[in-house]
């Protein structure tokens, strides 16, 4: 039974009530939140500044080939199947908005700048094909009759038709609209930070709890949001927030990276029609297009003590090395340097599913917290995995679970218990 949507307004004491609540505004909690409503739940959304954060810096690569990753092979069939999922999720926004999300499915080219270059591409091909993935490599000749303004002096390139993009900015802008209703034109830029009639822009300060149950939000400026259902996908700040059950641990950890955005000039137009992702003497660097006539160069990945501030350093490395791999990147136009955090795990991969309670059970399987739901944790996958974590957590609301998604489950870092001492069930609070 939908429950009625009561939008708090501008009343700091308000109560809003809702079948869920979605604490986090970025990629993934805008499709969680959009996919519970298009299951139709009434939902609402609990950011206090709405697509600002990770997503607002990110690229869009959706590669699950190419971000395979030694010894990271269990997160392969998620990344997988969230690829399999963009077509679908895309084409369903783009039908509730009236607008471009931003989905292309144009190749993406894998290149080396030397030698050693060469040799570490040809051994992550012998890995993708064993798990099955198709790379097939191209001549020099071949990759710079695709993208003209490859350097002539490249040593490696490699076709991966499986690996496409998204524009971030477009798509959070194009989920705000489908959560809002709106079916209308997506503006050029989202208007990062906007109130939306579907969302509380507030902090979430803790969890509030019905005996052994979530049962909603208490909010940093006071009010309250009361939902059958919470989805923690607030990122970074998932493992601050009051009121996690009792011997939960999430260990997320600030990954900063350095992004730089740049306006091609009309005669060097277009600078590359695919994503180019290069190794520049073992460094990754990459180069996406967008439909506007600019680029995207990223992305540093450090943890240092600058934490969001932009890394000199870093803008120097990513302008280096793309211009090893596109000289003609040195004849752009710099438009914007931002630094944001991604949410890092011990083990690189999200924390997504529900808390299981030890020793409890419910018809002889293992029972978990009600209402509540952890979908945080995603590092450099965040807009890739979108589909994945909303078709998900979609699931769960509706009491199913898939064996596959085990291995990511949210309290796989959290402290041994027993059913005696039971932590994870906590009291009213």
């Amino acid at each position: 039974m939908r429950t009625p949507f009561n939008h708090p307004g501008a009343s700091s004491s308000s109560t809003v009530r809702a079948d869920v609540a979605v604490i986090g505004g970025g990629v993934v909690g805008h499709g969680i939140a959009w996919e519970a409503q298009r299951s139709g739940r009434s939902v609402v959304l609990i950011d206090d500044a709405p697509g600002t954060g990770a997503s607002w810096a990110a690229a869009g690569m959706l590669a699950p080939v190419s971000e395979l990753h030694y010894q990271e092979e269990d997160l392969l069939e998620l990344m997988l199947d969230a690829s399999s999922r963009w077509p679908g999720f895309a084409a369903g926004l783009d039908s509730a908005t009236g607008a471009d999300s931003g989905y292309l499915t144009t190749a993406t080219l894998a290149v080396g700048a030397d030698a050693a270059d060469r040799r570490a591409l040809m051994d992550l091909r012998s890995v993708q094909q064993a798990n099955g993935l198709e790379v097939e490599p191209l001549t020099v000749r071949e990759a710079r009759k695709r993208e003209p303004l490859l350097s002539p002096a490249i040593a490696y390139a490699l076709d991966t038709p499986a690996d496409h993009q998204v524009d971030p900015r477009r798509l959070v802008a194009a989920l705000r609209l489908a959560l809002a209703g709106a079916a209308q034109e997506l503006p050029e830029l989202a208007v990062a930070g906007a109130v939306d009639s579907y969302a509380v822009p507030d902090r979430a300060a803790r969890l509030l709890w019905d005996g052994g149950a979530v049962g909603g939000v208490r909010l940093a400026g006071g009010g309250t949001v009361l939902a059958t259902e919470t989805v923690v996908a607030n990122g970074l700040q998932a493992g601050a927030l009051d009121g996690l059950p009792d011997g939960l641990e999430l260990p997320l950890r600030p990954v900063h990276g350095d992004i730089l955005r740049l306006a091609v000039p009309r005669h060097l137009q277009p600078l590359v029609t695919s994503t180019v992702r290069g190794l520049v003497h073992g460094v990754a660097v990459y180069i996406v297009p967008r439909q506007d006539g600019t680029v995207v160069i990223g992305a540093t990945q450090r943890e240092d003590a600058l934490s969001g501030a932009v890394s000199a350093g870093g803008v120097y490395q990513l302008l280096r090395d793309a211009q090893a791999l596109v000289p003609a990147v040195a004849e752009l136009e710099l438009l914007e340097s931002t630094a944001r955090a991604r949410p890092g795990t011990p083990d690189n991969a999200p924390l997504l599913g529900r808390v299981p309670v030890p020793g409890a059970s419910v018809g002889g399987q293992a029972g978990h917290v009600p209402g509540l739901i952890i979908a945080t944790g995603f590092f450099r996958h965040g807009v890739l995995l979108t589909p994945a974590a909303a078709a998900i957590c979609r699931e769960l609301l509706d009491g199913k679970s898939d064996p596959r998604w085990a291995p990511f489950s949210p309290d796989r870092f959290s402290r041994p218990a027993t059913a005696a001492t039971s932590p994870f069930i906590k009291e009213t609070a």
